[in-house]
């Protein structure tokens, strides 16, 4: 195949295969809050409170895992090439996945949960390095937006698979054999034009170091990151938690309906991230605005909180209808990754594309410890320990806007020195 017949339009099989690749990415990631109960209650933890602080105790885990192999995923983008990256990442996740479904002990859990959070984290960014890098500047917002609302689809029907499966051990075998199927795919796809020309020169690539040598370019990193772990918040202690969250707020549910709790809150949550990624990503072409954009989405979700807080202990009805908007306004993650690889040069765009977001999901983990610390320390119950980590959170994120360059239209092909 002609490698410039890949990537005319932006429905080209760059594209197409970056978004598959995000589909099975979000599938293994989210398929742990969605049987996290089932699966520990299976393993011999039973108490509430054994299930929350072990399923926490995973979450970390895996995160940790995203965080480390986030540095190492995206060294090795820059250093080796974008496509190396995807073929090592998935092969790793999708291992680790089928071994998850074996486990028969919290521990062994622990260690595959970090193994698969540690391939996980190199498949968004090596795929949105690509994908920014073969389309024209008129076309990356978009091409971004596909691959994450495509991607983010992959907890809906992660949903619809838990649901329809039952068992959570042949759950992790789907999403493992889905991973291996999608390394064919990757057949035939070829390097960026853009990334092949840095490759061949003596420019310094794929450096940690070289992020953090200037302060204008740290501090541009920092903000990078802080802008997004909102909408981690969000699908964490809405989402992944709901179950607490829905008993700190009064409502009732019956043991059955209590076990799709998180089913149905992740699906939900995730078909707004699906429809605010596109909403977003065409209003940022509109505006021709990453940053007001971005702004509008993170007012949307301060305004939604408060009224999902004032409205959701009304009924089941309202619970489930609040955690869909407050999906949709926290979806600007696709606006996000195209401002993280818009906003540094070719030869430390897949170190940033690649660390970024997994520093965002690995925020997870201090997220999780803020809540634990509210909760179980300061003696709150979900809905206040919520509340306060939210607040925290979207305070450092409206602070990190205010340091962002608006990058919309930004001419790529350069390098950092």
């Amino acid at each position: 195949m002609n490698p410039t017949s890949q990537t005319k339009g932006l429905f080209n099989i760059v594209v197409i295969v970056a978004a598959l690749g995000y589909f099975v990415d979000i599938f293994d990631l989210l398929l742990f809050g969605m049987i996290r109960t089932t699966s520990l209650k299976d393993i011999g933890i039973t108490s509430k409170t054994d299930i929350e602080r072990f399923g926490l105790m995973l979450d970390n885990w895996q995160m940790i895992g995203m965080l480390i192999g986030g540095i190492f995923w995206g060294i090795m983008g820059d250093r080796k090439g974008r496509l190396s990256v995807l073929f090592g990442s998935i092969l790793t996740y999708s291992i680790a996945n089928i071994c998850n479904g074996f486990v028969h002990d919290v521990h062994v859990y622990a260690m595959l949960r970090f193994a698969a959070g540690f391939g996980l984290a190199g498949e968004l960014g090596a795929g949105v390095t690509m994908v920014n890098e073969v389309l024209d500047k008129e076309k990356r917002g978009l091409g971004t937006a596909l691959v994450a609302g495509t991607g983010i689809l992959g907890a809906v029907i992660g949903g619809f698979v838990v649901k329809w499966v039952g068992d959570w051990r042949t759950c992790y075998f789907i999403g493992g054999g889905m991973g291996i199927f999608l390394l064919l795919l990757r057949i035939g796809v070829f390097e960026s034009g853009m990334y092949e020309a840095v490759k061949k020169s003596d420019v310094k690539k794929g450096s940690i170091r070289l992020i953090f040598q200037k302060k204008e370019r740290w501090q541009k990193y920092i903000a990078v990151i802080l802008i997004a772990i909102p909408i981690w918040y969000i699908v964490q202690l809405y989402a992944k938690y709901s179950p607490e969250l829905a008993d700190a707020l009064g409502l009732q549910f019956s043991d059955a309906e209590r076990k799709t709790v998180p089913i149905n809150a992740i699906m939900l949550t995730y078909l707004g991230l699906t429809l605010g990624d596109f909403a977003c990503g065409l209003i940022s072409q509109q505006l021709k605005s990453r940053k007001k954009a971005i702004l509008g989405f993170m007012i949307g979700s301060i305004t939604f909180i408060i009224l999902f807080f004032l409205l959701a202990p009304i009924s089941h009805y309202f619970f489930y209808t609040g955690i869909f908007i407050l999906g949709f306004t926290g979806g600007y993650w696709a606006v996000f990754m195209s401002t993280a690889a818009e906003s540094f040069g070719t030869n430390i765009r897949s170190t940033v594309t690649n660390t970024a977001p997994n520093f965002v999901r690995g925020a997870v983990v201090l997220i999780n410890l803020m809540y634990e610390f509210f909760k179980y320390s300061m003696n709150f119950n979900s809905k206040y320990a919520n509340i306060f980590v939210g607040i925290i959170v979207f305070a450092g994120a409206l602070w990190a806007w205010t340091k962002l360059e608006e990058t919309f239209g930004k001419d790529l092909n350069y390098v950092e020195q």
